[in-house]
């Protein structure tokens, strides 16, 4: 047994497949992983071969200039080797993601830990990053390793951060956690040692983010020569093959149909495991009070008038939820993409209708079935891109908007003032979209609402991790003590860091964003070019040709580039699916506009 586990890990190399599990958080065993792995790659063989065998068969002849026998034997090599790759590589690449989403956000878990560490152990910053797995992500669920090996498997606090460092995909955690058990033994000032390494960890954030931003560069390019050079080159090819009397490459268009989606899905799956996507996610939960009487009130549940009271509160809950949801339609909008996506579902079958009633065919008589998928997606994606934009203008409004809000909150606290003072103050004057928010807060804490209950109530209406993250540590800081300029000083500097950050990558993603543009409006133009112009200039000598496949071809080669083009777009700016949903629209619309009124 021990010779067949030696000679099956000097094969896979378990050990490394093992760590890679563990940092990718994948609850399995290298030995069933692998077993996992070798099980797909011979299904998707013996799939792949029946389907040969079905074609041999029934003599059923695919439509491409390639001998049968020759298509199944390179499919039955290439699509099982494929498959065991992806499984085998796997593992890495999400640990590869982990590591860059830790990176990301550590800085502002050590902000956390550090307005944490003047009051408590190191054991409970460790717990409370990982109570916090909303705000801190990937960071949390490190530490959620740590808490689980000491409450779960009662090791001491030094072993567990031992474990954690073996098996995390980070090496800047690796190193704050042997920095802090070093600190941890010779009893050193936990707050001194976050003072002195936030700043470091910010500067080892920007640095991480221009490697990303090279991998973003090389992807870019990589989809820009193989997704739309390579098309380019194979109509100009269709063409002069047409022109001489011949259409060889033409027999391998279906290959290009599937070659050409399964490539774009493959590179915008590496960019969505390794690259930390931008953070718009918008989540609520409900804040009860002990001083409103519910504790009072739950003691009593069991009478039926207590009962009957309850049910009307709910009832009366509902009520002014769907007042709200009248009063306030954008923000019900966009605050769950379920609510855009039965929009999208309402349009998609509103063009299918008017396709089905052939008005579709009326307004477009030629290519009327490519007209109709393209307006089909185009419908489909208007809703959850509207929702999408809208959602990262709110976002980014309220981003720009907390750092001058906690700013003016020190400021005041300078002149002696208690921090409600400072936000009923803040209330009365204009702060943008914060402005209503902070009012909230402000009236209730005149109606005796706790001061920490009614910040918390505030981030969790507006429901952003950057703003919960800057609230946390402000409700940390006056739960702790009166003097909390310097928490806020540090909560202000890792919203501008992250805003920094946020922008910075807009700007640079932007020029790959302006190349994959130009690239679709030069396959656009080509198509034109070679279907228009070029057959012009032979009609003038009398020389005619029958181009209506290849612009078939071309059709239907734009609609799939217009399609990926812009996923890939989202992709590269934004991380997001959604965030490219207005780039596939922009580019959909102008391929159905050059093919059908221009070429």
């Amino acid at each position: 047994m021990a010779e067949k586990k030696s000679f099956m890990d000097s094969i896979f190399n378990n050990s490394k497949i093992e760590h890679d599990l563990r940092s990718a958080h994948i609850a399995i065993a290298p030995d069933q992983y692998m077993m996992l792995t070798i099980l797909m790659t011979l299904l998707s063989g013996l799939l792949v071969l029946l389907v040969g065998v079905c074609l041999t068969v029934f003599n059923i002849n695919l439509p491409i200039g390639i001998p049968l026998w020759l298509i199944i034997a390179a499919a039955v090599i290439f699509i099982p080797a494929g498959i065991f790759v992806c499984f085998y590589y796997y593992p890495s690449l999400e640990a590869s993601g982990r590591k860059n989403k830790i990176e990301q956000d550590l800085p502002y878990a050590i902000t956390y830990m550090q307005a944490l560490s003047s009051t408590v152990t190191l054991y409970t910053i460790f717990r409370n990053v990982y109570d916090a797995a909303d705000l801190y992500g990937e960071v949390s669920r490190e530490c959620g390793l740590i808490v689980r090996d000491v409450e779960l498997f009662g090791e001491d606090l030094l072993t567990a951060i031992e474990n954690t460092v073996k098996v995390t995909p980070s090496e800047n955690f690796r190193e704050l956690l042997n920095d802090l058990a070093l600190v941890y033994r010779s009893g050193g000032n936990l707050t001194n040692f976050f003072n002195a390494k936030a700043e470091s960890y910010r500067e080892l954030s920007r640095q991480q983010m221009e490697s990303l931003l090279q991998f973003l560069e090389m992807i870019a390019e990589i989809y820009v020569t193989a997704f739309v050079a390579g098309p380019i080159a194979i109509i100009i090819m269709l063409v002069a093959q047409n022109l001489s009397g011949t259409n060889s490459i033409g027999n391998m268009m279906p290959l290009l149909y599937i070659g050409l989606p399964l490539g774009a899905i493959a590179l915008i799956a590496v960019l969505y495991i390794l690259l930390p996507p931008d953070n718009l996610g918008i989540s609520r939960r409900e804040i009860r009070d002990n001083e409103f009487g519910a504790g009072l009130l739950a003691e009593n549940t069991q009478t039926s008038a207590d009962a009957e009271f309850l049910k009307q509160v709910n009832a009366r809950k509902k009520v002014l939820r769907l007042v709200n949801i009248i009063r306030h339609p954008i923000k019900f909008f966009i605050s769950d993409y379920a609510v855009p996506a039965v929009f999208s579902g309402i349009f998609a079958v509103g063009v299918l209708f008017l396709w089905i009633t052939g008005v579709i065919g009326k307004i477009f008589p030629s290519y009327t079935m490519e007209v109709f998928v393209c307006l089909l997606l185009i419908a489909a994606m208007i809703p959850l891109m509207a929702a999408y934009e809208i959602r990262r203008h709110y976002v980014n409004n309220v981003e720009k908007q907390m750092p001058e809000f906690l700013r003016e909150i020190a400021d005041m606290r300078d002149i002696g003032m208690t921090l409600q003072s400072s936000i009923a103050m803040i209330s009365s004057s204009k702060t943008g979209i914060l402005s209503s928010e902070v009012k909230v807060v402000a009236r209730e804490l005149q109606h005796g609402a706790h001061l920490s209950n009614a910040l918390v109530r505030m981030e969790e209406r507006i429901g952003l991790v950057t703003v919960k993250r800057a609230i946390s540590l402000l409700v940390k800081a006056s739960e702790v003590t009166d003097y909390i300029r310097e928490i806020l000083t540090i909560a202000i500097a890792d919203l501008e860091h992250y805003i920094k950050m946020k922008s910075k990558r807009f700007n640079v993603s932007f020029v790959y964003l302006a190349i994959i543009y130009l690239s679709f409006g030069i396959y656009l133009f080509c198509a034109y070019q070679m279907n228009v112009a070029f057959i012009a200039s032979f009609e003038g000598m009398g020389v005619t040709f029958d181009l209506t496949q290849n612009k078939g071809d071309m059709f239907h080669i734009g609609m799939i580039l217009a399609f990926f083009s812009g996923i890939m777009a989202g992709q590269l700016s934004g991380n997001s699916i959604l965030c490219g949903l207005k780039h596939s629209i922009i580019m959909l619309a102008a391929t159905i506009v050059v093919f059908i009124f221009f070429i």
